[in-house]
């Protein structure tokens, strides 16, 4: 029988909130929706425009159609590389019919009418082609005007997503793991984008300072003095998310595993005993002291910085069956990472009156079908617009007119 949507109601402020506001039953947070997507000279789109509702997407068609195109258009929506991490040139269109190519140079564009709480927003995004030498820049405009960054983005648009690639996010490096946890952190704090931005920008210029030899003491304190101001917010930002992300994880019900959440790291072991001033204070002391030995090349090779927040890393287990995720099965880590997206969503509506735009790719069709109806009716209940991709449309029949279909076939969206 189809899910149906479920009945609409407000969700508390943060400092009200409490263990009932992530009950299931509570229905869907206010509405955050894509409702018209344009891409123009985008991966495999010359040009395509999908017109949809607040209800969740459902893009179905074979492999190679453009399926996952049109959830990474989405993703550039909010701040940073997109779904896949790619340089902003290789999103470009290229390749005709005749195989020549096409379009390289001109310029990519992205561009959505977005339902918000507060209103529609038109939010329109792409490629500086007139930025000069090996920098990449993406131009952004709200309503019509051009804003300074992609930070603004972050005020109108919280994402979140699941891809296969993501699959191995529990056993390759811990880099990928603290993007994850980043993203979860920009949709409640904008602000963190900045902070991480001027961290690392201090320590890639401390790290090249150290290895050519040529950065005296006040320079570099200077640079060690924004890492510790701008590297303890991180950290801080991140144990804050893990933290109340954990709750959000307790409320879960359904067939979904319970996730243990952590951070780890020594600037998080500084602010598990003593102010934030402090760690400051330990952060400086401990960078002054390690030039030499991060100069030498002897360091992590992430800039030359043997301590601070980009060394730190999210660890998840496996409570029921008392195991870190990196050695569950594979389903049982996609599980695992469901969860977590879910929890953030709860989490969101919770705090901010909306859940989150949640884009999973090929998620459904490997999922059982006591978890597949449980993923559809918590994005339901949550009133969340997901966009889902897969290639059989009977995955995502139960869903019936509870959400909009596409057929996506040789670049080409149909509605169904």
């Amino acid at each position: 029988m189809p899910l149906r949507d479920a009945p609409t109601s407000n969700a508390r402020t943060a400092n009200n909130r409490t263990e009932d506001d992530f009950r299931p039953d509570k229905g869907p947070a206010a509405k955050l929706a894509v409702t018209r997507l344009t891409l123009t000279r985008f991966r495999c789109y010359e040009g395509a425009r999908l017109n949809a509702d607040t209800r969740p997407v459902v893009l179905t068609g074979p492999n190679g159609a453009g399926k996952t195109n049109l959830l990474e258009a989405v993703s550039f929506l909010s701040p940073g590389r997109g779904l896949r991490r790619a340089k902003l040139a290789d999103v470009e269109r290229i390749g005709g019919s005749d195989g020549a190519v096409e379009g390289r140079g001109a310029g990519w564009a992205v561009a959505a009418r977005v339902e918000t709480p507060f209103g529609p927003v038109d939010i329109g995004t792409g490629r500086d082609v007139t930025a000069e030498g090996p920098s990449e820049r993406r131009l952004v405009r709200i309503d019509g005007h051009p804003v300074r960054g992609q930070i603004a983005l972050a005020e109108h648009v919280a994402l979140t997503w699941l891809t296969p690639q993501m699959d191995r996010l529990f056993i390759e490096g811990s880099g990928g793991r603290r993007r994850f946890l980043d993203r979860l952190v920009f949709g409640f704090d904008p602000a963190h984008a900045g902070r991480l931005s001027r961290y690392e920008h201090a320590l890639r210029e401390r790290g090249r300072l150290l290895r050519d030899g040529r950065g005296d003491d006040a320079w570099l304190s200077a640079l060690e003095d924004e890492m510790a101001t701008s590297g303890v917010a991180v950290a801080a930002a991140r144990r804050d998310m893990v933290t109340r992300l954990q709750n959000a994880c307790e409320q879960a019900v359904g067939p979904f595993p319970r996730a243990d959440l952590a951070v780890t790291g020594t600037v998080e072991d500084w602010l598990d005993e003593q102010p934030a001033l402090a760690a400051e204070d330990d952060l400086r002391r401990r960078l002054a002291d390690s030039r030499r030995f991060d100069g030498s090349g002897s360091g992590s090779g992430e800039g030359g910085g043997t301590v601070g927040p980009h060394r730190s890393d999210l660890s998840v287990r496996h409570r029921t069956k008392n195991m870190p995720a990196e050695v569950c099965s594979t389903g049982e880590q996609k599980a695992l990472l469901i969860a977590i997206i879910l929890a953030n969503a709860r989490l969101m509506a919770a705090e901010r009156g909306q859940p989150p735009l949640i884009l999973l790719d090929e998620v459904a069709a490997h999922l059982d079908a006591e978890r597949r109806t449980a993923l559809f009716g918590e994005i339901l209940e949550l009133g969340a617009q997901a966009w889902l991709t897969g290639t059989d449309s009977a995955v995502f029949a139960e869903l019936g007119d509870a959400a909009s279909f596409f057929r996506v076939e040789d670049a080409h969206v149909t509605p169904v």
